[in-house]
């Protein structure tokens, strides 16, 4: 046998195991939204199994549950997030007066009726995160210590409007 053949047949085993592999990485597939014959519901996409938590949403649902303590520094960030994401719809003082409206959007309630002061500081952050109304969600767009901010800068907003002198013993000092 000569070199030549030698390398022929050498290399041929090597050529039909590379064949295998192509088969293996060029398979037939669905997809994901795409139908399909193979499942009763004719979707090749197939519903998350119960009890699956995407990654990171254990976090962010430990923070969601837990408020943080209202200091000067969240109040500063709720009301620069609430002007970023809020006030556009909202207006500024919070009355649903913002230049969305102005064009014509449909109002959202004034934070200041009675109703919206007495809910719980969780509603609030409800609706932020899950939307409400025409209100769409802002889950994706505001992070949760974002959305506690925005929240304790509403009750800023609320308590400011209906604040009495008995509410600031200290400013009533200051006006006698």
């Amino acid at each position: 046998m000569t070199v030549r053949r030698l390398q022929v047949l050498a290399l041929a085993p090597v050529l039909m195991l590379a064949g295998c592999k192509q088969e293996m990485t060029h398979q037939r597939r669905q997809d994901t939204y795409s139908r399909s014959s193979i499942w009763r519901d004719g979707t090749a996409a197939r519903p998350l199994p119960p009890g699956t938590v995407a990654r990171g949403d254990l976090d962010r649902d430990a923070e969601a549950a837990d408020p943080p303590e209202v200091t000067p520094a969240l109040l500063a960030r709720g009301q620069e997030r609430f002007t970023i994401n809020c006030v556009p719809c909202h207006g500024a003082a919070g009355d649903g007066d913002g230049m969305i409206v102005r064009r014509g959007f449909p109002s959202p309630p004034s934070y200041h009726t009675q109703r919206l002061r007495a809910v719980q500081p969780q509603y609030l952050f409800g609706v932020i995160t899950n939307g409400y109304g025409v209100m769409y969600s802002y889950a994706t767009r505001v992070s949760p210590r974002d959305r506690w901010a925005i929240v304790a800068y509403i009750r800023a907003l609320q308590l400011s409007r209906h604040a009495t002198l008995a509410d600031a013993p200290e400013a009533a000092e200051r006006l006698r």
